[in-house]
């Protein structure tokens, strides 16, 4: 995690400049989510789709996208977003074209990557001594070819400061979702979300997918029990209170909940619980123990510990690097 929120503006208040690289073979999918996503944020981001020579791009559904620009809108960008192609097109080497292309992006620009876009940032020398993560289907190709990096394909993306990686197709709205966050704080992340009509916030160490399959009988679905927890998270919840609410035994309603969540119960609650507290640290001057109280931990304490293990802050320390992007996110809000 950064110390501090990415600047979101330039220095003359222009829109932050989002370039996305499109290659040939490209997701049309994945094209189009960052435009969508960032684009929900109150104009906050400009987002260009660029190509290395300015040409049309060949995608694997069967059709051409002509993009706006070429590789200047690489060069001039604040962020540079490196969307996936077919595994069969990747190569270990970058072509000369995309590797000239990549060379114009200024030192300091952000770079991101989304699914096997991150074999383009690896074999650009990007992720040298950095963590990262890609498809967990890529996952054996991407340690052959790039053993120096550290690869963890159980994420949905990994957040390196000024290089950022993500997993497959959905995982780019998270990454998305999170650039939004990480300039501007919760409040304009969870309004864009609520636009586009997606989940407002997966965290990043969550598992790309689930090992077992959620089950085929709608009866059975934890859902609505998910949601009336969420509705009293300040209250004191057990398994056996959940389990009741879902009409299910004990052991039924963990064994559904982690099926269908990727998760028990208890480690899902206690990541809605510091959601919230993330939420109410960078919106409220409420004090620790007062968000502590509100969201269910027993002590001020216990926040404190389950949100060091999860994010390796302190609140205090959460707030001070959060808090002027979310204080300023809401005024604009407020006069919107």
């Amino acid at each position: 995690m950064a110390d501090a929120p990415v600047a979101s503006t330039a220095a003359d208040g222009r829109p932050h400049k989002v370039a996305v690289l499109a290659l040939d073979g490209a997701y049309p999918f994945e094209l189009g989510v960052p435009s969508r996503v960032l684009g929900a944020a109150d104009g906050r981001y400009e987002v260009v789709l660029c190509s290395v020579d300015g040409g049309a791009v060949e995608t694997n559904a069967g059709f051409s996208v002509v993009p706006q620009h070429g590789p200047d809108a690489l060069a001039s960008a604040d962020t540079v977003i490196v969307t996936p192609v077919e595994t069969a097109r990747l190569t270990r080497k970058l072509p000369t074209a995309v590797s000239s292309a990549l060379a114009t992006v200024r030192p300091g620009t952000r770079i991101a990557s989304i699914c096997s876009g991150g074999f383009i940032l690896a074999a650009a020398g990007l992720l040298d001594g950095r963590v990262a993560t890609t498809h967990w289907e890529s996952a054996e190709q991407f340690r052959a070819w790039y053993p120096h990096i550290r690869l963890d394909e159980d994420v949905l993306f990994v957040d390196e400061g000024d290089v950022l990686t993500s997993a497959g197709a959905a995982s780019g709205v998270d990454l998305c979702l999170h650039l939004i966050r990480a300039d501007h704080g919760s409040h304009l992340a969870n309004q864009a979300a609520r636009r586009c009509v997606v989940a407002p916030f997966r965290e990043g160490g969550q598992s790309q997918y689930i090992k077992r399959p959620i089950p085929d009988d709608s009866s059975s679905s934890t859902s609505v029990t998910r949601q009336w927890v969420l509705a009293q998270l300040g209250e004191k919840l057990t398994i056996k209170e959940m389990a009741r609410h879902a009409h299910m035994s004990d052991r039924t309603f963990v064994r559904h909940f982690q099926a269908e969540t990727g998760m028990p119960p208890g480690r899902w609650l206690i990541r809605q619980r510091l959601a919230r507290a993330r939420d109410l640290l960078e919106s409220t001057d409420q004090t620790v123990e007062q968000i502590s109280l509100q969201i269910g931990f027993a002590t001020a304490a216990s926040l404190r510990q389950h949100l060091r293990a999860e994010l390796g802050v302190s609140p205090l320390a959460y707030r001070r690097a959060f808090r002027t992007a979310g204080l300023s996110t809401k005024t604009v809000s407020a006069s919107a």
